[in-house]
C-alpha cells in the first residue's frame, strides 16, 4: 500500500509540472518498438536511412549493369560509366558474342544504336542499352519468345569485360632473314657494316679524307709521337 501511494504521489507531481500529460494516452513499450520497426522498414523501402532525409542506401548492381559500366569506361579516362558511346557499344557486342555474322552483323548493331539513342546525343544510358539488347535479341533468337531471347543475350554479356588485344609477334621469314643478313651484302652496301654486322655510321656512307700525313697502309703510325713524348723521369741532368 505504501508503494502504491508513492507512485500516485509521483504521478501527481508529474502532472503538476506537465498539465497536458494527462490528456495523452500512455502506450505500452511493445507498441513503441513496433512503430520504430515499421518506420525503419518504410525508410529503407523509400531509399532513406536514419542518418537523414534523402540519404541513399547502397544499391546492389546487377551483373549486366556492371558489364555495361566496364565497357562504358573502356578507353576513356573521363567516362563515368553511366553512358556508353557507339564505339564501345560495338565492341561490347563483338567481344560478348552478340555479333555472329549471320543474324546479327556490325551494321545491325549500329542501326539499333542509332534507333534507341536520342537525336541530340551520341551516347546511350543503361535503360536504352537494355532496349537495344532487346532489339538484337529478337533478331538473334527468332525461334524464342521476347523474354527468353533477352535472357539469352543478357547471359552473353553478364560478367564480361573488354578484351584487350595483345602485341602482334614478329614472325620469322626466310625472305626477311636473307634481306637482313649483312654478310651477303655487296657493293656500297657492304661497306656500311663491319665484320660483326654493326653499322659504321658516317664512315660507311662518306669517304673521309685522311689528313694525318701518313701513307695509307703504314703500320707504324703513331710510334714517332710516342718516342718524342717519352717521359724523362730518372734521367741524369
Amino acid at each position: 500500500m505504501a508503494d502504491q501511494k508513492d507512485n500516485i504521489d509521483d504521478f501527481k507531481v508529474q502532472t503538476a509540472k506537465h498539465p497536458n500529460m494527462s490528456s495523452v494516452s500512455l502506450r505500452p513499450h511493445s507498441e513503441h518498438s513496433k512503430d520504430r520497426m515499421s518506420k525503419r522498414l518504410s525508410t529503407e523501402s523509400n531509399g532513406t536511412s536514419d542518418g537523414g532525409m534523402g540519404s541513399s542506401t547502397p544499391v546492389e548492381i546487377t551483373a549486366l549493369e556492371e558489364s555495361f559500366r566496364r565497357f562504358a569506361i573502356h578507353g576513356d579516362t573521363r567516362a563515368t560509366g553511366k553512358e556508353m558511346h557507339g564505339k564501345n557499344w560495338s565492341k561490347l557486342c563483338k567481344d560478348c558474342g552478340v555479333i555472329d555474322g549471320k543474324n546479327i552483323t556490325l551494321t545491325d548493331v549500329d542501326i539499333v544504336f542509332s534507333k534507341v539513342k536520342k537525336k541530340s546525343c551520341r551516347t546511350i544510358t543503361f535503360e536504352q542499352f537494355k532496349v537495344a539488347l532487346g532489339e538484337l535479341a529478337r533478331k538473334k533468337y527468332q525461334e524464342k519468345t521476347g523474354e527468353d531471347a533477352e535472357a539469352e543475350v543478357f547471359k552473353l554479356i553478364e560478367g564480361k569485360a573488354p578484351v584487350i588485344a595483345g602485341v602482334t609477334r614478329a614472325v620469322a621469314s626466310p625472305t626477311v632473314s636473307r634481306l637482313t643478313d649483312t654478310t651477303k651484302f655487296t657493293g656500297s652496301h657492304k661497306e656500311r657494316f663491319d665484320e660483326t654486322g654493326r653499322g659504321k655510321g658516317k664512315a660507311g656512307r662518306v669517304d673521309i679524307v685522311d689528313t694525318s700525313g701518313y701513307v695509307s697502309g703504314y703500320k707504324h703510325r703513331g710510334t714517332y709521337e710516342k718516342k718524342v713524348n717519352k717521359p724523362t723521369e730518372g734521367r741524369p741532368m
